[in-house]
């Protein structure tokens, strides 16, 4: 059992193409019960999972993340983080979660020390379930960068965000269009992520 998990761990590598074809619903519960087991500062278990399926939404949304992101100016300070974004948004190609089926977005309480850390420990509990299930599934941040934008907010408030709660993080999530329809999982060589020991 360990080897099995440590092996999923190794294995683990972002999608980013996508069959349109909809998650099981027994898959996406599975996913979805993982990120809910995940830890929770002082056992507070506030994430709040926004499971997107709906199409038509998520192409509203895509449209929405474009239309922001394009609206801004890429600076020294914003360069290196979503200078990406603003650049693709301003061509008028930018869909951010790679047209992946389910986007499962993932919320917490603004004013919590942990939400960050919590939203974080969920959604790597997804992608590891994901991988388990021979699904394909990729960390989305996009949302958590427009975490103030008006627009945005309001229409994640219409999905259903609550008063208060603020995305930390997404996961999208699908079958990957590969030609054996697996996700990849070759063992790379670790880079970077020094350790020290101490005694």
């Amino acid at each position: 059992m360990e080897k099995d998990a440590l092996n999923i761990i190794a294995t683990r590598h972002s999608t980013r193409k996508f069959k349109p074809d909809m998650v099981a619903e027994s898959l996406l519960d599975q996913v979805i019960e993982a990120g809910r087991r995940a830890p929770s500062g002082k056992s507070k278990n506030q994430n709040h999972f926004l499971v997107i399926r709906d199409q038509a939404i998520l192409a509203k949304l895509v449209e929405l993340v474009q239309s922001e992101f394009a609206k801004m100016e890429i600076t020294p300070e914003n360069e290196a983080n979503i200078g990406g974004a603003i650049k693709l948004s301003k061509k008028g190609n930018y869909v951010f979660k790679y047209n992946a089926p389910v986007l499962i977005v993932v919320a917490n309480q603004e004013n919590y020390g942990n939400n960050m850390a919590d939203v974080s420990c969920a959604l790597e509990n997804m992608l590891l379930a994901a991988n388990a299930l021979d699904l394909g599934a990729c960390w989305i941040n996009q949302l958590r960068w427009l975490n103030d934008n008006p627009v945005l907010q309001a229409y994640l408030q219409e999905l259903g965000l609550k008063e208060g709660e603020r995305v930390y993080g997404s996961v999208s999530l699908g079958y990957p269009d590969t030609p054996d329809g697996m996700p990849n999982r070759n063992i790379t060589s670790i880079k970077g992520n020094e350790v020290t020991y101490i005694g």
